[in-house]
């Protein structure tokens, strides 16, 4: 069918060969959309191409038929159709065959209802759930076989929950963990393995805290509390610390700290 829509802008995708979705021609003889009374464009908007922008741009022509197409065969309209659809609708294609369909669900649930993805088989729709769950429903995915899932609660927890993620086995879910978290939690990790997770620990401890650092076997860490030292622990570093540039950050601050010094009684 065609309509008697305005010109619209110019799109390269126009240009690739209408086909239905299942790969043989299109034949809208064959199709809803006129009985249903849409608005569409063979090569342009149609419901039955393979092709996403023509089904999605189908979609923005006609959003009141989101709900019609929910259960269509081609997972591609069912997934945009998810967009457009009344929310009360999405609850049955929570087990979707499709992860793109499942996705687009996730997307527009209710929190109440996206608690039921967080097992997804996934890892893409566990994302997502990820992003959008709070509190304890977010912890509840802290043991996601996932790295990347776990990395998003550790920075999405509230600062009370984030203590759970310190003994995770990924650096990376843990240094996000660290970037956040308060005292005292934060002196469990002055003995972390590994050395990024303990360099952001001494940009984060309390200054009066930092002696628990000055003798990490990593001499980029011990650069790190030599610039943020008080007087007592600056004095120590910069004569006994094996490190010569760690001992000149010490020296450095210790001139930096006589400059506030001055200034203040200036």
């Amino acid at each position: 069918m065609m309509s008697t829509l305005p010109q619209a802008s110019y799109d390269p995708s126009d240009d690739i060969p209408p086909l239905a979705w299942s790969g043989d021609d299109l034949d809208c003889s064959l199709c809803d959309a006129e009985l249903l009374g849409a608005r569409c464009e063979r090569g342009r908007a149609c419901v039955q191409d393979r092709y996403a922008k023509r089904i999605d741009r189908f979609f923005r022509w006609n959003p009141d038929l989101s709900n019609t197409f929910l259960h269509h065969p081609y997972f591609e309209v069912r997934a945009i159709a998810c967009r457009r659809a009344d929310v009360f609708r999405l609850q049955s294609l929570i087990d979707d065959e499709d992860e793109t369909v499942r996705l687009s669900v996730a997307v527009r649930l209710p929190l109440a209802q996206v608690v039921k993805l967080r097992d997804d088989p996934h890892r893409e729709v566990r994302i997502r759930v990820a992003m959008r769950l709070e509190g304890r429903e977010l912890l509840a995915m802290a043991g996601d076989e996932d790295y990347y899932v776990r990395k998003l609660v550790a920075q999405r927890l509230p600062a009370a929950l984030l203590p759970r993620m310190l003994d995770d086995s990924d650096p990376e879910v843990r240094l996000e963990a660290v970037r956040r978290l308060d005292m005292p939690a934060l002196l469990r990790m002055c003995d972390d393995p590994e050395i990024s997770i303990r360099k952001e620990v001494a940009q984060r401890l309390p200054t009066a805290q930092l002696y628990r650092m000055a003798h990490d076997p990593a001499w980029e860490v011990r650069w790190l509390v030599a610039g943020r030292a008080g007087r007592a622990l600056a004095l120590q570093m910069s004569a006994g610390d094996e490190e010569a540039d760690v001992r000149a950050e010490a020296c450095a601050r210790l001139n930096e700290l006589d400059r506030e010094q001055g200034d203040r009684h200036g």
